[in-house]
């Protein structure tokens, strides 16, 4: 047998080896998207005996430190404990009821015959839609709603908490407040209070995952965990357990106060976030040109990421070796950006022989996020094809702080295509105007959402949503729009039929002036 290298082993076997999660089989096409992620360090693991797989993991994550002072392990202890719940297994007698009052709350009449048409187009009431072939519920928020609805069910008689938002959507979150499940309150500073939580209380951890100093005060509790954390999340741990291992600093394409990104910082030893391009060109720019002794320089580097950093970090020292990790709902050609210009600056510094000894990175944007992103792509360019008339608008539908939403947002601005970003069917009103957030975060109220035609064409719509948004909530904001372009448009025409026989019938009613002859 021929064996891989042993760096690149131990990168395959860490990224693609924990299964633990015990996550239930998604449905054909999303099974079809995570197995295609993963599907060249599955080929490569497969060649590998299980027994020199573990000798491995032993080798390199042992080394000359104790084991425990990795973070994944300090984490596994407690995920192993037998009141620690992470898969489906425990939930077997509801699993029939829960998938159908799930079918119950988010299926869509609407949204399943777009999505039976050949180019997933509709027409209906005078709108045209043009729905995204990638869009809504990716099937790590299914299996993490489906897990928080098993758990309400099996513990009926337990005070039932969890550690934030399941997913940012205000439907699903709504539906468990309903159930009497306790949100654990948080300050500015996303400090939480657990005082609420008793030994015996069932506690859900969101799909974004949880810190873990949060595993760690659940444990001393004694109480029952219900982890839903997404397993594209759990892969990012891997990389930068990886980052650990190898001695290196996890820079993380991410927003550090993101809940996600968060529970990522807290299993890392060293790490530095980025939250876009400008932050990752001015880290590279002083791993490039500062030195030690222009103490300025450091005190306003640390100045700018004095909250994305860890408490220890010191930029001399912690970016001569560095690893790259992302949150994984971030805008993907970002982050590929960000990983060529880190790779570019390192061998610029030390030179490319030795690129593999101070850089390291793996994909860990997760394939939700990525062929969303392309769908969208793909609606902007119908939007400018020649055969095809431009859309009026490109619709965008998902929580108000949901960061894959935002980022879906943001193709069509970049690229010139009117859009708007809405939270619920609420945001389109009755009288023509729309709220919705910019890219840059801020909510306008009341803008102007369908304009004047005078070509006579029907309203042409494009129409995505977030990897959290159930297809229910699409429908009922384009039930709103349709309702809107009826009203809007044909009181336009009928008011346009009024003014010309206004015109006519005063112009017959005019006598003409006779010529003085």
């Amino acid at each position: 047998m021929k064996f891989l290298n042993i760096e690149a082993l131990l990168s395959i076997i860490l990224i693609s080896s924990d299964n633990s999660y015990g996550f239930t089989t998604p449905s054909t096409s999303s099974q079809h998207q995570f197995s295609n992620s993963i599907s060249s360090s599955s080929s490569l693991y497969s060649a590998v005996e299980e027994d020199v797989e573990k000798k491995v993991i032993k080798t390199r994550s042992i080394g000359d430190r104790d084991k425990m002072s990795f973070l994944k392990y300090q984490r596994d202890t407690i995920a192993k404990k037998p009141d620690y719940l992470r898969g489906a297994g425990a939930f077997k007698k509801v699993k029939k009821d829960v998938a159908a009052d799930m079918k119950s709350q988010f299926d869509s009449t609407m949204m399943n015959t777009m999505k039976e048409t050949p180019n997933f187009k509709l027409e209906k009431d005078g709108v045209e839609f043009f729905l995204a072939k990638d869009h809504g519920f990716c099937w790590g928020v299914e299996r993490s709603i489906n897990l928080a609805y098993s758990a309400v069910e099996t513990f009926p008689d337990s005070q039932l908490h969890i550690t934030n938002e399941l997913i940012h959507n205000p439907m699903v979150n709504d539906r468990l407040h309903s159930k009497n499940v306790n949100f654990i309150v948080k300050d500015e500073d996303n400090n939480k209070d657990f005082s609420a939580i008793q030994e015996g209380d069932v506690v859900m951890l969101p799909a974004f995952g949880a810190t873990l100093d949060e595993m760690k005060i659940l444990d001393a509790k004694n109480v029952k965990v219900v982890d839903t954390t997404c397993p594209w999340v759990a892969k990012v741990w891997n990389t930068v357990h990886t980052h650990q291992v190898r001695g290196l600093t996890s820079v993380i394409h991410g927003k550090y106060a993101h809940e996600e990104t968060m529970a990522t910082k807290s299993m890392c030893e060293t790490y530095v976030c980025v939250k876009n391009l400008d932050e990752a060109e001015y880290l590279a720019d002083f791993i490039s040109t500062a030195k030690p002794e222009d103490t300025e320089r450091t005190e306003a580097f640390m100045k700018k990421f004095s909250k994305a950093c860890s408490p220890h970090f010191d930029p001399h020292k912690h970016l001569v070796k560095i690893g790259l990790a992302n949150q994984t709902t971030m805008y993907k050609k970002e982050t590929r950006a960000i990983g060529q210009l880190l790779q570019k600056t390192i061998m610029g510094r030390f030179g490319p022989d030795l690129i593999n000894d101070h850089y390291y990175e793996f994909d860990t944007i997760c394939d939700a996020t990525q062929v969303r992103q392309d769908a969208v792509d793909e609606l902007c360019n119908l939007h400018y094809s020649k055969e095809e008339n431009k859309l009026d608008f490109i619709l965008v539908v998902g929580g108000f702080d949901s960061s894959n939403t935002a980022h879906l947002l943001e193709i069509p601005q970049m690229r010139g295509v009117r859009s708007y970003h809405i939270n619920e069917a609420d945001c389109v009103h009755a009288d023509n105007t729309i709220k919705h957030r910019t890219m840059e975060g801020d909510i306008i109220e009341n803008d102007a959402l369908l304009l004047p035609k005078t070509d006579g064409r029907k309203l042409r719509v494009g129409v995505t949503s977030g990897a959290s948004t159930p297809d229910k909530e699409v429908q009922d904001a384009l039930g709103r729009i349709m309702m809107l372009s009826k009203l809007y448009y044909q009181n336009s025409e009928e008011k346009e039929d009024s003014t010309e026989e206004e015109r006519t019938s005063s112009s017959d009613a005019t006598t003409p002036i006779a010529s003085c002859n």
